[in-house]
């Protein structure tokens, strides 16, 4: 059986490139940005004013002038001024205004005195030429790569972009996932609830996990265990959407039908089971038309962890997402699994002694106990090939999204 790196791999290997396009900058936050970024100028553009105060040169107060005559304003957003020959002459700045011509420094308010169209420098200042002011280029130059290619654009990134004047981004397509529920059991959460019933929670979870992760076109639905109903709306799903995560009825049950219906209908089977806890019987594959397909477990632990330990990075991945190294954590506490799996258990974070980050083992009590997980940050992931894990044991780390 496949160990957790190894049906990583064949993932990665099967699912296709989500193709390029391009999106309106208003619209390209989340998106994975699939072109390099470059400043169109110098950034800043032009020397500016840090301070707001008086523009003058620092050689006249070096030759002992300490009275300024005030030629006018420069605000931010206006054409600079040019200097008066005269030693003596001043520009009173705002912050973010262009340095008037012939200016080398900016002698700040508190500095100084006003007295009617003159300035006065404060005894005891001595103000050095590049004073208050953010020369042009320091930044940055143009044409400098500014965003990478393969960046998820945050906030940050959206700014910089802006800033540089891409009013258009390419990006990877946003897929459309269909997150699918299966079993006879299932009601939605609004619905009356029978003794032998459940409420809906898994395809809740997953959704709200997915847009999360930065996937926000996602779509429920749901499998009674009806092999006609599989069949016609599995053609339709499979047809119409670019990802599918189906949770539950991949087993071997009397009515788990969609292993041999995603046969039927096309659906290349990858790998089927995964020597890991939660999450042995994940099934991947891909349609004709490349579409991949998860099959996650029922339980909603185990399919929950199977989404961020699989899905997740395998849509990043297609996304062209730029890879990134895992955080690795430190057991807080020892842990002992005897059975030959890997071992995805669910922690809280916290920072030790000497600032390392700590991992406290926080394992639900039951696969099904989605509550459990109410409190913890993420989960370890403990390899198969050994059954005791002192404290201090270094693992690596995932977090919920």
């Amino acid at each position: 059986m496949l160990i957790p790196a190894e049906a990583e791999q064949l993932i990665q290997a099967n699912i296709a490139p989500f193709h390029r396009e391009d999106c309106p900058l208003t619209a390209a936050h989340g998106r994975v940005l699939r072109q390099d970024l470059g400043a169109d100028r110098d950034l800043p553009p032009f020397d500016r004013v840090t301070m707001d105060g008086y523009a003058l040169r620092s050689g006249a107060i070096a030759g002992g002038i300490r009275t300024f005559r005030v030629e006018g304003v420069q605000a931010a957003g206006m054409r600079a001024f040019q200097l008066g020959v005269a030693e003596d002459a001043c520009v009173e700045v705002m912050t973010g205004a262009v340095l008037p011509g012939g200016a080398d420094c900016v002698v700040p308010y508190e500095d100084t005195k006003r007295e009617a169209a003159t300035m006065v420098l404060q005894e005891g200042n001595a103000p050095q030429a590049g004073q208050a002011i953010h020369r042009r280029g320091s930044d940055h130059r143009a044409g400098e790569i500014l965003i990478r290619t393969g960046t998820r654009l945050t906030g940050r990134e959206i700014a910089v972009a802006s800033a540089c004047g891409h009013a258009v981004l390419t990006v990877s397509h946003s897929p459309r996932i269909a997150v699918v529920a299966t079993g006879d059991e299932l009601v939605e959460v609004d619905a009356l609830v029978a003794p032998h019933q459940i409420r809906r929670s898994n395809d809740h979870a997953l959704r709200a996990a997915l847009i999360s992760a930065g996937y926000p076109q996602v779509e429920r639905f749901h499998f009674r265990d009806v092999r006609q109903e599989i069949e016609h709306l599995l053609w339709h799903i499979i047809a119409e959407f670019d990802v599918v995560v189906i949770t539950g009825g991949i087993s071997k049950g009397k009515f788990d039908y969609l292993p041999a219906e995603l046969d039927r209908q096309g659906v290349k089977k990858i790998f089927q089971g995964v020597a890991q806890r939660p999450g042995k019987p994940l099934w991947f594959g891909v349609t004709t038309r490349q579409t991949p397909v998860f099959a996650l477990p029922g339980n909603p632990v185990a399919s929950y962890t199977c989404l961020h330990r699989f899905v997740l990075p395998a849509l990043a991945h297609a996304s062209g997402l730029t890879a990134t190294t895992l955080r690795t954590v430190a057991l807080a506490e020892p842990v002992t699994f005897k059975p030959k799996l890997a071992y995805l258990l669910p922690v809280r974070l916290a920072s030790g002694p000497r600032a390392e980050l700590l991992a406290y083992p926080d394992p639900s009590n039951t696969s099904g106990d989605f509550a459990g997980l109410l409190g913890t940050d993420g989960f370890v992931e403990l390899p198969a090939d050994q059954v005791d894990f002192p404290t201090g044991t270094y693992a690596p780390f995932r977090p919920w999204v």
